[in-house]
């Protein structure tokens, strides 16, 4: 592949889930990541500053479109269906290709409790996004914060589901199924 192919932030990360799911996240190091998306060193650290942060690569535009999405939610909507506008409009980020990604970036994180806590500190970020969003249509804490969660929760268990390809339902689909699910899963806690 010539270095001067396009889309080089998206080759490392190709590259970085392939590698990692063949020999592991803690042998491999940035310089095979960069050699395997046909691009320097310099390169990859001009795109992301260490190697764990090339699997979370959409994480800051996911918190992004969660935020834009419940801002878009019509005036009055209630902070559960806020929430679920976050969702559909954050459906345009997810491509045929990170549903094939999926699974292997699910086990590579998995692998590695270095990854996990990654994992989860981005989490946390996705879920302040969105419960600052809420607040700012006026929604009040504690409310604000577990509906955020709800809908984190939600986001992520959808992407785990929509890398199962037996199941042709949309990521904006599956996202919607989960939140509804969780919403009944905390009204039957009463």
């Amino acid at each position: 592949m010539a270095r001067w192919e396009p889309d080089a932030r998206l080759r490392l990360v190709r590259a970085a889930i392939d590698l990692y799911a063949e020999q592991g996240y803690e042998v491999t190091t940035v310089a095979q990541v960069a050699e395997r998306a046909g691009l320097t060193k310099a390169t990859f650290f001009r795109h992301f500053p260490d190697k764990r942060e090339v699997l979370f690569a959409g994480q800051e535009h996911h918190s992004t479109l969660l935020a834009e999405g419940a801002a878009a939610a019509p005036d009055g909507a209630t902070p559960l269906e806020a929430v679920t506008a976050a969702l559909d409009h954050a459906t345009a980020a997810f491509t045929p290709e990170q549903r094939a990604w999926g699974p292997r970036l699910r086990a590579v994180v998995a692998s590695s409790a270095e990854l996990q806590e990654r994992a989860a500190f981005k989490r946390a970020h996705l879920a302040a996004a969105l419960a600052d969003a809420l607040r700012r249509r006026g929604v009040p804490d504690p409310t604000a914060a577990v509906a955020a969660e709800l809908g984190v929760e939600a986001f992520h268990r959808a992407f785990d589901r929509w890398g199962d390809t037996t199941d042709d339902r949309s990521y904006g689909d599956l996202a919607r199924s989960e939140l509804h699910d969780l919403h009944a899963a905390a009204t039957a806690l009463r």
